[in-house]
């Protein structure tokens, strides 16, 4: 099921992963955005703002609280591409909007990640202060298994 939360089978999706810190914005508040979705707003890192812009419709985004628990807690899905953020001042900042679709039901830590050789080319064990970053499709589904997906 994981595989295939986002665009239809056969058609190609893209994976994310995007962090944020369950104090600032948590998944329980992601949640309750419901369809209507919530704005990825407040990037400030260029390779980061690279890979939101890089984001299409349907691409499947794994929901990582940093800080505070650093696990994979769920999965959202983007809704709207690109734009500029409207929380930023100045600059060529831009971001997207991205709809909970579903809950882990096994929560992944990024100590399960780092133990876990098939991950250990991951962006989040490479580059784990990357707010914003790719996640490829075995990636996706072995995280997606430990998961309980």
């Amino acid at each position: 099921m994981a595989a295939h939360i986002g665009r239809g089978i056969g058609l190609s999706m893209a994976y994310w992963l995007i962090k944020s810190e369950p104090d600032t914005w948590s998944w329980a508040q992601q949640k309750k955005r419901g369809p209507k979705g919530e704005a990825w707003s407040g990037v400030r890192n260029h390779q980061a703002k690279l890979n939101l812009m890089r984001m299409t419709l349907g691409d499947a985004c794994f929901f990582y609280h940093s800080n505070e628990g650093r696990e994979i807690v769920g999965i959202a899905e983007v809704v709207k591409t690109a734009y500029p953020d409207p929380t930023a001042e100045k600059g060529p900042w831009v971001c997207v909007d991205v709809i909970a679709k579903a809950d882990l039901p096994r929560p992944v830590s990024l100590d399960a990640i780092k133990a876990e050789p098939r991950l250990a080319e991951m962006m989040l064990v490479k580059n784990s202060r990357l707010s914003v970053q790719p996640v490829t499709p075995e990636e996706w589904a072995l995280v997606c298994q430990m998961g309980g997906m």
